[in-house]
């Protein structure tokens, strides 16, 4: 992959905010980005969350990811916890894409607690320049 400095930018900065956002947190998914020619391919790590506590947004090239994950039990008085390791609460990751995409044929899908959003770019053919 060839060096583009903007980009490299940009992953630095995301991953300074997710540094800076992390301290009032207390659970983040985990998530992938990659492209490929043809599409953008994001993945996040959703164990336990339905498809009715995840908001998907897409305007100008961003896409917001937002979601809830409560508690797994709410507490009682005779609950004592020894530990508790699984996050809860409410997050928000946003992306945003050097290529246009195409927001119609954006997809999503949520299967063994993995969500996958597929953002097609749009297709640009290069212009030919006839010289006179």
């Amino acid at each position: 992959m060839p060096c583009d400095p903007l980009r490299d930018l940009r992953a630095w900065q995301e991953r300074l905010e997710r540094l800076a956002a992390q301290g009032g947190s207390a659970w983040d998914p985990r998530m992938d980005v990659f492209e490929t020619p043809a599409r953008y391919v994001v993945t996040a790590e959703v164990p336990g969350l339905a498809r009715e506590q995840i908001d998907l947004a897409v305007q100008d090239n961003r896409l917001s990811i937002r979601g809830v994950r409560p508690p797994a039990a709410p507490e009682t008085a005779s609950r004592h916890y020894h530990q508790v390791e699984r996050g809860h609460g409410s997050f928000q990751r946003t992306f945003e894409f050097l290529d246009p995409v195409e927001e119609d044929g954006i997809t999503a899908d949520l299967r063994d607690g993995v969500l996958t959003v597929t953002l097609p770019k749009i297709a640009t053919a290069p212009r030919r320049i006839d010289v006179q």
